[in-house]
């Protein structure tokens, strides 16, 4: 045998009639609809973004502009969710973007693309687990019950300069949260998306009754001035703006998690554009009113806290509707974790059918047909780093990451154009584009991937600045990571890629993972 696999194994491309036939023969359950699909995305959209961020957001770098702040971000994520609504309905496959990319770009983008997308989702995950355990802490000290700080508490305490010790401690709760996702997941699909949908309902309810509650306690001066007069680098001003929009662009990775339901999906062609599309524009619209209300209770500067919104209720003189508010809070939380864990597994679900993962995380569970050793074994590394690490820190790294991969997604979509124009696509993005030689420029894709960079510029400075004043501690987790998924590839995937092995092995692989353990 030649070396021509091999030699051109960094640009081999999965075909669009391959990615269609495994859509065929994956051994997932089609249930979900568009509407499910719709709470999908708003389970995982509304969560950490407005019940945590929101507050950092205005208090370090937007001031009441974050109203701005969302609508950027949400201009930004809805120029790209049009992109994977095109993309969605052509290959209604799981994985996401990962898949996308791996018929646009080829093996080794889509390898550093799902690479990232599992940093993102593993760091989420944590993150939120994290912020589940504060507001439920909070919640039980309204109750009078105290839980130890050591159950409450991560391993690793970061200190200043970067520096940081370890103490006996683990974020118990945190774990705990996590697990009880975990068990829900392997349950089922369709078990997950009927608890989502009753999470959903109930942080929807509180939201609205915060909102109803707060328009009366608004008082207009904490808007004045709606820009703060910049202070220093991102420090309020137009540079606070964008760099708050960078921040919160990580509250709405969730509708990216909606693609990763496509081999799950009736009707995929007509039900993925609904559900991403529909679940973006409902929570931009809650955001921005909760944003509104939000800094018109409670000055900006006083939003710098873990529960921002816990506060807000304090300030209306309603202790009891900042239980509920607490309460609502934690079930926004456990939504999220719900899809985030979904999305994660359904990407690794996908690289391990190509043989770029081991086969395990392909491996299907006998009765509920869910990828449960994925689902596992994932839940167990972020409750791990939930346990031990104060990954808030990170949070920028999940923006990256998440801009990073959206910038990916509006290339391959306009390399397909370009390559395959006849591909049947049942929704198009609008307002069209133009040839350049062979390559189709895009209005929408380009506006998408201009956005996504206005994202990226923000926090690549900080993080460059927080390593030269003394912080490297992002900037090495993040190369520490590269490094790790660079071996990964080069020491198994790109040995046992089936793209470049024997397409009947493949084949037969394929169908022994889809039927599981028998």
């Amino acid at each position: 045998m030649t070396p021509a696999p091999r030699a051109r194994g960094l640009t081999a491309r999965k075909t669009v009639a391959g990615l269609q036939a495994d859509a065929m023969s994956h051994g997932l359950k089609r249930t979900l609809g568009p509407i499910q699909l719709m709470l999908l995305g708003v389970g995982c959209i509304l969560g950490a973004g407005i019940y945590v961020m929101t507050g950092t957001a205005a208090a370090n770098f937007a001031g009441p502009a974050v109203v701005l702040s969302f609508i950027i971000a949400g201009v930004t994520c809805g120029l790209t969710a049009l992109c994977y609504a095109e993309l969605a309905s052509a290959m209604p496959v799981a994985g996401s973007s990962y898949s996308y990319c791996y018929a646009a770009l080829g093996e080794v983008f889509a390898w550093i693309l799902g690479w990232l997308l599992m940093l993102e989702y593993g760091l989420a995950a944590s993150t939120l687990a994290v912020g589940f355990s504060g507001y439920f802490a909070s919640l039980a000290h309204g109750f009078g019950v105290a839980i130890p700080a050591a159950l409450i508490t991560p391993t690793i305490h970061a200190a200043a300069q970067g520096a940081a010790h370890a103490g006996a401690t683990a974020n118990v709760v945190a774990v705990g949260a996590i697990l009880a996702v975990t068990v829900v997941l392997v349950l089922g699909v369709s078990e997950s998306a009927r608890v989502n949908a009753v999470l959903v309902a109930v942080k929807l309810l509180v939201l609205a009754a915060f909102v109803a509650m707060g328009v009366g306690a608004i008082q207009p001066h904490n808007w004045t001035p709606f820009i703060p007069p910049n202070e220093g680098g991102f420090v309020y001003g137009w540079a606070g703006v964008f760099r708050g929009a960078s921040i919160l662009f990580f509250a709405y990775l969730g509708f990216e998690t909606v693609s990763t339901a496509g081999s799950e999906t009736r009707d995929p062609q007509k039900a993925m554009p609904i559900g991403i599309l529909g679940a973006l524009i409902i929570c931009t619209i809650v955001y921005i009113v909760v944003a509104v209300v939000l800094t018109g209770v409670v000055p900006f500067r006083e939003l710098g806290v873990s529960d921002p919104i816990a506060i807000a209720a304090d300030r209306m003189g309603r202790p009891q509707m900042a239980m509920l508010i607490k309460l609502g809070a934690l079930v926004g939380l456990a939504s999220v974790l719900l899809v985030n864990g979904y999305g994660q597994s359904r990407v690794a679900f996908a690289m391990a059918r190509d043989g770029l993962l081991p086969g395990l995380f392909a491996r299907l569970h006998r009765r509920f047909r869910t990828p449960h050793l994925a689902i596992v074994i994932l839940g167990l590394v972020s409750a791990v780093l939930a346990a031990m690490f104060p990954l808030a820190l990170l949070a920028d790294l999940v923006s990256l990451g998440t801009a990073l991969a959206f910038s990916i997604v509006c290339i391959s979509l306009m390399w397909l154009r370009a390559t395959q124009p006849d591909l049947p696509r049942p929704f198009r993005v609008p307002f069209g584009g133009m040839k350049v030689g062979p390559i189709w420029i895009g209005v929408i894709p380009v506006g998408a991937l201009v956005m996504c960079w206005v994202m990226i510029v923000p926090v690549s400075v900080d993080l460059i600045s927080k390593a030269g004043a003394g912080n490297p501690a992002p900037m090495i987790f993040l190369v520490v990571y590269a490094a790790a998924g660079a071996a990964v590839y080069l020491l198994y995937g790109r040995r046992k890629s089936r793209v470049q092995g024997d397409p009947l092995a493949a084949t037969h692989d394929l169908l022994k993972e889809a039927g599981g353990a028998s």
